[in-house]
């Protein structure tokens, strides 16, 4: 049975990605591979994201007006969050709100310009 999923996300700078994610979103860097780094893990939590040197895919024009989500984060405390994020100055594209389908969330934008999603039950 699946016991786990991991998002494999495409940079193309490691490094700055590794530094985003540790400062910015509180992930901890788990391991990278060659020198300069090729691919690398990040977790927080003990829930993995992989990413991998590569050339983006082509961006959706509509991907921020239609809100396209890369990646949705299912979070204890989504306020306690939201406090340490915008402490950090993470983007935000959608503050914290409840939302008509029963979730508490908000949305950032990584830098590499993907949208994560995080939330919690209300």
């Amino acid at each position: 049975m699946i016991r786990q999923i991991a998002p494999l996300f495409f940079t193309m700078d490691i490094p700055g990605t590794l530094a985003y994610y540790k400062d910015k979103l509180g992930f901890e860097c788990q391991g990278t591979w060659q020198d300069p780094p090729v691919y690398a893990i990040v977790a927080r939590d003990q829930r993995p994201i992989h990413f991998r040197c590569a050339e983006p895919p082509t961006a959706n024009p509509d991907k921020y007006a239609d809100e396209l989500l890369d990646a949705y984060f299912s979070v204890a405390d989504v306020d306690a969050l939201y406090a340490e994020y915008a402490a950090k100055g993470v983007e935000f594209t959608r503050k914290l709100a409840n939302m008509p389908w029963n979730m508490r969330e908000f949305v950032v934008k990584d830098c590499d310009g993907r949208l994560l999603a995080f939330g919690s039950n209300l």
